[in-house]
């Protein structure tokens, strides 16, 4: 049984670091909107999204691991982490390999349906209302999607590429992430943080080795200066960026 959102600790904001938050959010929503570019030059070189996305959190939860080593037991103890880990999982590995596969704009749309999910998500997972703030929310981002999406001879827009529930499922990872991260405020940062990684290396990385074991696609390529250089580069970045998503 989830708790009152009444009951749910919060963390302590300073008064002057109102900002903070929001600034956060922007910088983690900035990087969600330009990652398609190097998502892409990575394909080019031969390196799947789905072993990109692997590459970037496996180096990030390397280095918590070597500067934070007290968080594994934590990570180990709490299932809601593990919970967390996967949702961030889900959402990396689905958002990354849709941008590959289909139009940005269209796949950044489908993934911003996330306020929606996030709505039905937080009444369940943290017993929060749905006022009429949230179902305007909801209107407007189904609204929203159905005008931009909708076809150019007219009709109801359909969901019939697999970018597009790629997309879809992105959203729903992110808005499970973000609920998740409100559950688990009594959890230490690092430990939140290496839960966010661990599952981005893990999922990504399991159902890129069963794909690849079928053939379904590539194999990761032989090192090379270029693709580990732009790895290692957005490693860094999607490390600030799922730290960055736990202050906002």
């Amino acid at each position: 049984m989830s708790a009152p959102a009444s009951a749910l600790p919060v963390a302590p904001q300073p008064a002057s670091a109102g900002w903070l938050p929001a600034l956060a959010l922007l910088s983690n929503a900035a990087v969600w909107g330009v990652s398609w570019l190097p998502i892409r030059e990575l394909q080019r070189m031969g390196l799947h999204p789905l072993w990109a996305t692997a590459l970037f959190f496996g180096l990030s939860a390397l280095v918590v691991w070597l500067f934070r080593r007290d968080s594994w037991p934590e990570l180990l103890a709490h299932p809601g982490l593990w919970v967390l880990g996967l949702a961030t999982g889900l959402t990396n590995a689905t958002f990354n390999w849709a941008l590959t596969l289909g139009e940005v704009v269209r796949v950044v749309l489908l993934f911003y349906l996330m306020p929606v999910w996030a709505v039905f998500l937080a009444r369940w997972l943290l017993n929060e209302r749905i006022d009429a703030k949230a179902a305007l929310r909801i209107a407007l981002a189904l609204a929203g999607a159905v005008v931009i999406l909708r076809p150019e001879g007219g009709g109801w827009p359909t969901l019939d590429r697999p970018a597009d529930w790629l997309g879809v499922a992105g959203g729903l990872g992110f808005a499970l992430t973000n609920v998740m991260l409100r559950r688990q405020v009594p959890r230490t940062p690092q430990a939140r943080a290496l839960a966010m990684f661990v599952g981005g290396f893990l999922l990504p990385a399991v159902l890129g080795a069963a794909l690849a074991a079928a053939g379904d696609i590539p194999a990761p390529p032989a090192p090379a200066p270029g693709w580990v250089g732009v790895g290692l580069g957005m490693a860094v970045i999607y490390c600030l960026a799922n730290v960055a998503l736990q202050y906002g």
